[in-house]
C-alpha cells in the first residue's frame, strides 16, 4: 500500500464528522485533485465504502491501519530461542511482526508458540481475539517448522491486507 493510502486511512480513523475537500488535502497533504482518486481505489480494494456522497472505513480499512500503526514501546513484541536467550529483534507493529515471522529462527516461532505468546500477544496487546483465535488454533495443531512459518504468515496475511 503507498503512502498516500495509509495517510488517507489514518486521516478517515481520525475523522468524527464530515469534512469537506480542502481540508482533507490540508490534514494529510495530499492535492485535492488526487484524494478523489485515492478514495476510489481504496473502495476497490474493500477498504473504504462509498456511502451517500462521502466514503467511511471498512473493516479491511481498519485492519490494515492497525498493521501499520506503531505500539508503544514497551508493547513491543521481543523475539526470543528459548528463556534468556534474545533473539536480537523486536516488533512493534503488527506489519513488522509479519516481517520478522519470515525471517527468525523457526526454533524462536516455535518457543513462542509453544508458550502462548503469540496468541497472548494478540489478544491482550494488539486487541485482536480473531487472530488470537486462529493462533491457538496453530498451537493446537502442533504445527512446526517451516509449516508454521507458514501458517503464522497465513493467519496475518489475510486479516491485514499484507
Amino acid at each position: 500500500m503507498i503512502e498516500e493510502h495509509v495517510k488517507i486511512l489514518k486521516f478517515m480513523n481520525e475523522m468524527t464528522g464530515r469534512v469537506d475537500m480542502n481540508e482533507f488535502a490540508e490534514k494529510t497533504g495530499i492535492e485535492s485533485s488526487q484524494i478523489v482518486t485515492f478514495m476510489t481505489e481504496l473502495a476497490e480494494m474493500g477498504f473504504l465504502k462509498k456511502v451517500g456522497r462521502g466514503f467511511v472505513l471498512t473493516e479491511k480499512g481498519r485492519n490494515v491501519l492497525k498493521a501499520a500503526v506503531p505500539l508503544p514501546w514497551d508493547k513491543r513484541f521481543n523475539f526470543y530461542t528459548a528463556i534468556d536467550q534474545p533473539a536480537g529483534v523486536s516488533a512493534g507493529k503488527i506489519s513488522e511482526f509479519y516481517d520478522l515471522i519470515g525471517k527468525v529462527d523457526a526454533a524462536s516461532l516455535e518457543f513462542h508458540m509453544g508458550r502462548g505468546d503469540f496468541e497472548s500477544w494478540f489478544q491482550t496487546t494488539v486487541a485482536d481475539a480473531t487472530v488470537a483465535e486462529k493462533l491457538s488454533e496453530i498451537k493446537t495443531a502442533d504445527v512446526k517448522g517451516e509449516e508454521l512459518r507458514k501458517a503464522l504468515a497465513e493467519a496475518l496475511k489475510d486479516r491485514y491486507s499484507l
